[in-house]
C-alpha cells in the first residue's frame, strides 16, 4: 500500500480530517509526523535561511522526519486562495517549491494547486490530478472527495457549534491522538476557571504546544478559560472582519482579524494574540486589532510574537502578569457596579 506522509504542521490543523479521508478513500496508507519537538525544529531551521518564519522551519523538520520514515510521497499542497478575491501568504503559495529546494532527497511531493479564484473546473482538475497517483477510476475519486468534504463539514460543526477545542475535535473525528510527549495528561477542569481570554492566531501557532510553550495549558493552569477562532461561528467571524476592516484581504484572515473583531465585542475578559516573528500579513492584522482594543472602555490586549529563540520563562512571566491584571480589573469593575 502506498504510504503518503502528512506533516503535522501549518494547515494540518484545519484540514487533516479531510486529507486523511480523501487518501483513505483512494487506498493510501497515511503516515503523520510526530508532534513538533526540539529535534524537528532544529533540523528544519538548519535547512532554510534565518529569515524564514518559524512555522515553515517547523514544517521542514516534519518533512525530514517523513523522509526518514520512508514514505512514498509527501503531501504538500499549494493553497493560494479559498475565498474569492483573498489570497494566501506567499509561504503557502511556494511551500512545495521550498520543500523540494531545501530537502532535495525528500520523497516525491504531491502538490495540488488550490485557488478558488480560478473556478471550480480548475479545482476539480487539481483534485483528479492528485488522485491519479492512486487510481484512474473517476467514480472512486468522486466518492473519496465527497466523503472528505462531508468529514470536513462535520469537523467544522464540532468546532463551531460543539465549542470543542481543536485537538479534542481532531481526536474525536479521526481517532488519532494529538498529544505530544511534552503535553500534560489532564487539563484543568472548567469549573475552576475565574477568567476568560480569547487566544487569536493561526491554529499552527495556537495548537502547536512545543512552539508556543504550552500556551493553552498554561492559561488553564492559571484558572483562565481560553476561547479560540475555531469556537466562533462563520457568521461571527465574518461580522468581526466587517467590524474592523470591511472585507477580507488575506486567506485565513478570519482566524485573526475576524476572531479579534468578534471577541473584542464580546464579554471575554481579555484578548491574547500569538503570531510568528517576521510574518508580514499577521503583523498588519494584529496592529488593526490592537488599535481597536484601545477604543471605548478598552479591552485588555496582549500580543505575543514567537520565534525559535523565545524563552519559555519570559512567556510564562508575561502570561502570569496579564492574568493577574485581568483579575484585578474584574474586581475593580465589580466594585464599581
Amino acid at each position: 500500500m502506498t504510504r503518503v506522509g502528512i506533516p503535522r504542521a501549518l494547515l494540518y490543523y484545519q484540514y487533516y480530517p479531510m486529507w486523511k479521508t480523501f487518501f483513505d478513500g483512494l487506498g493510501a496508507n497515511i503516515i503523520v509526523s510526530s508532534p513538533t519537538s526540539k529535534k524537528a525544529l532544529a533540523a528544519g531551521a538548519a535547512r532554510v535561511v534565518a529569515e524564514t518564519c518559524l512555522p515553515v522551519k517547523a514544517f521542514c523538520g516534519h518533512v525530514l522526519e517523513l523522509r526518514d520514515m520512508r514514505c512514498d510521497y509527501v503531501f504538500v499542497p499549494s493553497i493560494r486562495s479559498i475565498d474569492t478575491s483573498a489570497y494566501n501568504c506567499s509561504k503557502f503559495l511556494g511551500l512545495p517549491d521550498i520543500v523540494k529546494a531545501v530537502i532535495p532527497d525528500c520523497p516525491p511531493v504531491i502538490e495540488p494547486d488550490i485557488d478558488i479564484n480560478k473556478g471550480k473546473k480548475e479545482l476539480f482538475t487539481s483534485i483528479y490530478a492528485t488522485a491519479r497517483k492512486f487510481t484512474w477510476n473517476p467514480l472512486r475519486v468522486k466518492e473519496a472527495a465527497e466523503a472528505a468534504w462531508q468529514v470536513h463539514e462535520n469537523y467544522q460543526r464540532l468546532l463551531r457549534f460543539g465549542k470543542m477545542a481543536l485537538p479534542e475535535a481532531l481526536e474525536a473525528i479521526t481517532g488519532d491522538s494529538q498529544r505530544g510527549p511534552h503535553d500534560s495528561k489532564e487539563a484543568r477542569p472548567s469549573t475552576e476557571f475565574n477568567a476568560t481570554v480569547a487566544v487569536i492566531g493561526h491554529p499552527y501557532m495556537v495548537y502547536d504546544s512545543y512552539i508556543n510553550h504550552k500556551l493553552i495549558e498554561r492559561l488553564q493552569n492559571l484558572g483562565v478559560r481560553a476561547l479560540t477562532a475555531e469556537m466562533a461561528t462563520t457568521e461571527e467571524l465574518d461580522a468581526g472582519i466587517q467590524r474592523l476592516i470591511g472585507k477580507a484581504y488575506w486567506t485565513y484572515e478570519d482566524e485573526i482579524t475576524g476572531a479579534g473583531g468578534h471577541y473584542l465585542a464580546s464579554d471575554v475578559d481579555g484578548v491574547i494574540s500569538i503570531t510568528a516573528f517576521g510574518c508580514g500579513p499577521d503583523s498588519v492584522m494584529i496592529d488593526v486589532i490592537q488599535r481597536s482594543s484601545k477604543k471605548g472602555d478598552g479591552k485588555p490586549f496582549m500580543s505575543l510574537t514567537i520565534d525559535e529563540h523565545t524563552a519559555e520563562a519570559g512567556l510564562v512571566t508575561r502570561l502570569e502578569a496579564f492574568t493577574d491584571m485581568l483579575r484585578r480589573r474584574k474586581r475593580r469593575l465589580a466594585a464599581v457596579n
